[in-house]
């Protein structure tokens, strides 16, 4: 047999698609990339890129036509960009699965209608609609948010009851919101999920998720979660893969209650910063998963053979580094951006501890199709 290398188009321009690229040069895969920035973290390490406008067809369909398969690292690319994309090579995750996660009510709805549970919520279009959502729905507190285009905290604003709400309605700019119940939550965590064409699943987690100024700063596996809870939060999101027949990696946000549910708060359709981990503590990391099933291969194993804490860093964090190349078991990731701005990801570190002869831990799991852990 001849191995002949398949090219992957990744949409981006960011680490993510920096560190997916790194796993697709270590199967043998070539990659070209397609941003709209200079001098990107992927454009730093692969041969070839293209710096366009999303809605630059020329340049799309010659982006299109230099690779055999497409995927992304980040969701807020255009929809119509992916579809226009489709008609030339395949797309993964599709854009099905883009549009949904990209609005937050249509988000919302399709976790609600397969019956993963979220935080209550109503549509909001007009200021009036806060106050009488808040009054029908007796909301305490709530958080409204844009329905596209919010992260890491961007797009949203907290509103108690009695508070003004035009005030609310008038700083997001927008003409269409969801407004969320706050909900008191005693952690955050997420699952990570990979699937490939023939329907095998890798599952990563729950993780444990520490946020600071609505981004997240730490990552912690194992989560600290009952057995019971941990196998839930799996269920979920293995459900939500095969409801919208994934081909790809995508991660589910979940709110860990103190009454012991667990609530939906996002989809990411991607890798996600809190699988960062996986590069040294798995079998297979989240990035080489992505590369698998796009190109067609099946999902590699994902166990997990150490314990792991992932650290963002964040802004100046970067300036602080020095401890962390003389610790034994850290690894440390830069992205190659220039600037350290408030808020901006330059990098992050992993430390690990190996499990030794521990028996693999149920928290990374991969389907019956394939293996039993």
């Amino acid at each position: 047999m001849v191995f002949v290398p398949k090219t992957i188009g990744i949409l981006g321009g960011g680490q993510l698609g920096r560190m997916a690229a790194m796993a697709a040069f270590r199967l043998g895969m070539r990659v070209c990339a397609y941003t709209d920035e200079e001098d990107s973290p992927i454009s730093q390490i692969v041969p070839f890129t293209f710096v366009g406008r999303y809605d630059d067809k020329k340049k799309l369909q010659s982006f299109a036509e230099s690779v055999d398969a497409i995927t992304y690292e980040f969701e807020n690319i255009p929809v119509e960009t992916i579809r226009y994309l489709q008609k030339f090579k395949p797309v993964y995750p599709d854009d099905r699965v883009l549009e949904i996660a990209q609005h937050r009510v249509s988000e919302k709805k399709f976790l609600n209608d397969i019956g993963i549970p979220t935080t209550r919520w109503a549509v909001i279009t007009r200021a009036g609609d806060i106050t009488r959502a808040m009054e029908d729905m007796d909301f305490k507190a709530a958080i409204l948010k844009t329905s596209r285009f919010g992260y890491d905290g961007k797009g949203q604003v907290s509103i108690g009851r009695g508070e003004d709400p035009k005030a609310a309605w008038k700083s997001l700019n927008t003409t269409e919101a969801i407004l969320e119940e706050k909900v008191a939550f005693t952690s955050e965590v997420s699952v990570i999920i990979a699937r490939d064409k023939l329907s095998q699943t890798a599952i990563y987690g729950p993780i444990l998720n520490e946020h600071k100024n609505h981004i997240l700063a730490k990552s912690t596996v194992p989560a600290p979660l009952p057995a019971h809870l941990a196998e839930k939060a799996r269920n979920m999101t293995l459900l939500l893969a095969e409801a919208i027949d994934l081909i790809g990696v995508l991660c589910l946000e979940l709110f860990v209650t103190g009454e012991g549910q667990l609530l939906a708060n996002e989809i990411a359709p991607r890798p996600h910063n809190s699988g960062h981990w996986t590069i040294e503590a798995c079998t297979t990391s989240q990035f080489e998963q992505q590369v698998r099933t796009v190109v067609g291969m099946q999902i590699g194993g994902p166990n997990r053979h150490s314990d792991a804490v992932m650290i963002n860093l964040i802004g100046d964090d970067v300036d602080r580094l020095a401890k962390y190349y003389e610790q034994a078991n850290a690894t440390v990731h830069l992205y190659g951006k220039l600037e350290a701005r408030e808020g901006r990801k330059m990098g992050h570190i992993t430390m690990t501890t190996p499990l030794s002869a521990q028996p693999v831990m149920l928290d990374e799991t991969i389907s019956e199709k394939v293996v039993l852990n």
